[in-house]
């Protein structure tokens, strides 16, 4: 079957079954299953995939797996992360807050970098990439996420993967920077999120009663790991921008930034003299 038919009969296949955004998935697995990018589609129309692998992406979409568990790879802000079962999804909104510390990082120069509840690894990943004069410890407790994150920062000198709770884990280097994508997410809150999200990791979204604790993890154990006038830059829920001022007390220069949807999204912080 060639890619332009593969296209067609996956859009039908998908859209018939209920499946959303059918289009975009029927075009992101026949380019993977090709080799080539989205873009690239027009000019390869003829060249021939393989139907085993395309019938079983196809039905695997259909039971509701996220596309990207699918594909086994996501594009996030300048490189592409093996993920899957078991390992938070890359979002674009988290690409902002990377790119707010990177420039900050590269200002630094030499410095320590935390990465907490670090997942795929696309946070610290990405910030190793693009200050090789940083040193980047990122921090895993799931063993699950940690085969990706292993694998997304091989190669990588100043990437350092490290298993364990962010709770109990004994830092030996002082931090000039914390950066962290918790989960956030209100445990009532967690049953009513989309379908595609809950075959992510609970462990990855469930941020206790009200979506804080991790914060405050951060706040009350974390400020002590950090150098006097180290930043902290937190990715936070759309409904926390208020809260957070109460939960940050060893901070000062609190300031909530809004995301490319008008969200409350990004905090930074500076740690108290």
């Amino acid at each position: 079957m060639t890619v332009k038919e593969a296209y067609s009969y996956g859009v039908s296949f998908l859209s018939g079954n209920g499946v959303d955004e059918s289009e975009f998935k029927s075009l992101c697995v026949v380019c993977h299953l090709a080799g080539i990018s989205n873009s690239q589609f027009h000019s390869h129309q003829n060249d021939e995939i393989i139907m085993s692998r395309f019938a079983d992406m196809l039905w695997r979409l259909k039971t509701g797996e996220p596309l990207q568990y699918v594909l086994g790879k996501w594009d996030f802000y300048d490189s592409e992360f093996y993920v899957g079962k078991g390992v938070l999804i890359p979002r674009p909104e988290t690409e902002e807050l990377v790119d707010l510390a990177i420039k900050h990082i590269k200002a630094l120069g030499k410095c320590v970098v935390y990465d907490l509840c670090a997942g795929s690894g696309c946070i610290g990943v990405s910030i190793a990439k693009a200050c090789p004069n940083a040193t980047v410890y990122m921090i895993e407790k799931s063993r699950e996420a940690m085969t990706y994150l292993i694998k997304n920062s091989n190669g990588i000198d100043n990437a350092k993967p490290v298993c364990a709770d962010i709770i109990t884990y004994k830092a030996d280097a002082k931090a000039d920077i914390i950066i962290s994508n918790p989960p956030y997410i209100k445990s009532r809150d967690v049953a009513s999120l989309q379908k595609e999200v809950l075959l992510e990791p609970v462990m990855a979204l469930d941020g206790g009663e009200d979506g804080l604790d991790f914060y405050r993890i951060i706040n009350d154990k974390w400020s002590g790991v950090m150098n006097d006038n180290a930043h902290l830059f937190l990715e936070i829920g759309n409904e926390q921008g208020e809260s957070i001022l109460d939960v940050l007390t060893n901070f000062s220069s609190i300031n909530v930034i809004k995301d490319m949807y008008g969200n409350d999204r990004i905090v930074t912080a500076v740690k108290k003299g």
